[in-house]
């Protein structure tokens, strides 16, 4: 039984919770709050034993094996090292860190304390993209991905009324890259692999965050074009284009349903139910806890440095810069 801690009193957390409920080799032992109260409330709720005020405290206890951070992107580099070192392995939300510099140092970290550090980017482990991968040999050669991911913010409001939200404060590492176009970058690195070239475009809001922007990953025959938005939504698909057919995926951070359309006009869903989007992270980090791996298949120490290296790369061509980047 892996016993976690938690960072974070969010919805988030409450899906990861929720998930790890309807597990039988995982609990949830132990969560940290800055305010005592809260701390408190949210236990009662989720029958959680042990709360912590203090990081350094929570470290050096012995109720957890694991922690999962799923605090504001800026802090993710500085609490992961932390726990590292202190012992604990490390399952970190998306995105892994404010850019490429801290992840490479995270990772660092893991190896000399030989714990296991996960990004918790989920749809990199779900079924269905692994059923993505396969379907491609069948309208191969491959010439064109579009991956889309555009949703109107609940914030967004409030900061065009003047104020200054988490979801779209530079101070935070946040913005819509970060938060939806990582879902896209992901598979698209999975599938397609390092690109030759990388342009990038996008809405820069006056906070200095991006609200939506485009990026085009250039192969030697084939192009995918990223687009996502926290300003805009859409409910267009994605889809993979191909000589000999396509694959259409419903939404690629969920990847509920997926459908293989091939020239000859044959057509038919190719994806299976699914169970709770966040159990198969959880099951991938839990599997090279035990296994004494110090990585997944599925998302390794290589491909979360491509991905952070990916995303650095674009908030650059954007002018998106963090005080982490300082």
């Amino acid at each position: 039984m892996i016993r976690f801690g938690i960072i974070g009193t969010n919805f988030i957390t409450d899906w990861f919770i929720e998930t790890i409920n309807q597990l039988d080799y995982v609990e949830v032992t132990a969560l940290y709050s800055r305010t005592e109260s809260r701390a408190k409330e949210y236990a009662e709720n989720h029958s959680i034993v042990h709360t912590f005020m203090s990081l350094e405290e929570m470290a050096q206890s012995d109720v957890i094996d694991a922690i999962y951070i799923a605090s504001p992107n800026s802090l993710h580099a500085e609490q992961s090292i932390f726990f590292m070192q202190h012992g604990k392995h490390v399952l970190c939300e998306k995105p892994l860190a404010s850019n490429v510099q801290e992840v490479t140092r995270m990772i660092e970290v893991a190896k000399k304390n030989h714990v296991v550090l996960l990004e918790a980017l989920r749809n990199l482990f779900m079924p269905n993209l692994e059923r993505v991968q396969q379907a491609m040999e069948q309208i191969a050669p491959v010439r064109r991905a579009v991956f889309n991911k555009s949703q109107y913010s609940s914030r967004y409001d409030l900061y065009k009324k003047g104020e200054n939200p988490n979801t779209f404060n530079p101070d935070f590492s946040n913005g819509s890259l970060m938060d939806l176009g990582v879902y896209l970058l992901g598979p698209a690195l999975k599938l397609f692999g390092q690109p030759n070239e990388i342009q990038a475009s996008g809405v820069t809001l006056e906070s200095g965050v991006d609200g939506s922007g485009t990026v085009l990953l250039s192969y030697d025959d084939l192009d995918v074009v990223i687009m996502h938005s926290k300003i805009h939504a859409t409910s267009t698909p994605s889809e993979i284009i191909g000589e000999k057919g396509r694959i259409i995926i419903d939404d690629i951070a969920t990847c509920d349903e997926v459908r293989l359309e091939l020239r000859d006009g044959t057509s038919k869903i190719i994806s299976e139910a699914q169970n709770a989007p966040m159990s198969y992270e959880i099951e991938a980090f839990v599997r090279a806890i035990e296994a004494r791996k110090s990585e997944t298949d599925a998302h390794s120490p290589t491909d979360m440095i491509r991905l952070a290296d990916v995303m650095t790369n674009v908030r650059k061509q954007l002018g998106v810069v963090y005080p982490a980047d300082r």
